[in-house]
This record gives C-alpha cells, sequence and structure tokens, in this order.
C-alpha cells in the first residue's frame, strides 16, 4: 500500500460522517491491516482540532480526538524541512498555508493526498490527489 496523507478535509469528513467518510474509514481499515499509518501534518491536525471545537465544543472534540489518536494516524510535525517545501508549495499557488503542509507531506513522504478541498487542484501535477 502506497503512503496515505489526510488533509483535515478528509479528517473531518471522517469525524463528521460528511462525504467522502466512507473513504477515509476504508483507509483506516487497510492501514491497520498493513500496520502502516496514515499521516497527518501537525497544522492540518491543528485546523481538525479548531474546527472540530467550534463545531462541536471541547469536550466532543476531546472524546474524538481520543478516537483519532487510537487509530493508525501518525501527526507529523511541521520541522524546517516540511516548512521549507510547504513554502517552496505555497509560493506561487493560490492555497492556504495549512494546505501547503498537507501537499508537502505528501510529497515528502511520496504518498497519495486524500480531500476534497479544490484549493489542491494547484498541485495535481506534482502530487496525487486522491478526491473524496
Amino acid at each position: 500500500m502506497r503512503n496515505v496523507v489526510l488533509d483535515s478535509y478528509a479528517a473531518l469528513a471522517f469525524l463528521f460522517g460528511e462525504e467522502g467518510a466512507d473513504a477515509v474509514v476504508a483507509l483506516f481499515e487497510q492501514t491497520a491491516g498493513a500496520d502502516q499509518p496514515l499521516y497527518i501534518a501537525a497544522p492540518n491536525w491543528a485546523e481538525v482540532a479548531y474546527i472540530s471545537e467550534r463545531k462541536v465544543g471541547r469536550d466532543k472534540w476531546n472524546a474524538a480526538r481520543l478516537q483519532l489518536l487510537s487509530l493508525p494516524l501518525e501527526v507529523v510535525p511541521a520541522d524546517r524541512e516540511l516548512a521549507e517545501l510547504a513554502a517552496e508549495i505555497k509560493s506561487p499557488h493560490r492555497m492556504s498555508l495549512g494546505d501547503s503542509f498537507a501537499a508537502a507531506l505528501a510529497k515528502q513522504k511520496k504518498a497519495d493526498l486524500y480531500t476534497g478541498d479544490p484549493e489542491f487542484k494547484a498541485v495535481e501535477k506534482d502530487i496525487k490527489i486522491i478526491w473524496l
């Protein structure tokens, strides 16, 4: 199985049962059987946290957080190398900083990026996007 990066869009779809949630559930099942994690960049994890907290409150977010962390999901720190790659991706494209971190992580890990966010159309030629 190829490496997989989740954008915050994909993680939020999973948490809230939105469009694309079934595909993310299937990914978690596949990676659990393969003993391989899904990856999410720390800035995207922050997006999942604050959006969830705004949507359902801190207590429900904390419960969801524990659920996510019990799954084969690795939160990848935003070190200098990843930050510089994100800046390199963001510079020529009109995309959010968080999205540029997801794209950078996918590029770094040679991974498929799962998302439904149309901003990623800008990097579709360089990164394999799996649309939810």
